[in-house]
């Protein structure tokens, strides 16, 4: 499976949380924008919900976080 870039992911996450906040003030194209980055954010990940988009997406930043010991595009396997 492809995995998005981390970077990608930190951006949909910033953008979908950005929209979230602004979408119960209504405004011009905000529910509109809210469901291109949620559906973007599924498509990433591979999945068909939200809730499961934005756990996976977290899940893939959490493993590819700085500090890690395997390098990007990489995984570690269990001894």
């Amino acid at each position: 499976m492809l995995m998005a870039h981390p970077a990608v992911l930190e951006e949909l996450l910033r953008r979908y949380e950005e929209l979230r906040a602004q979408h119960g003030q209504g405004g011009d194209g905000v529910a509109r924008r809210l469901e291109d980055v949620s559906y973007t954010l599924c498509v990433s990940t591979g999945t068909r919900e939200i809730a499961a988009a934005l756990a996976a997406a977290r899940e893939q930043l959490r493993r590819h976080a700085p500090g890690r010991n395997t390098p990007a595009g990489t995984t570690s396997v269990p001894a």
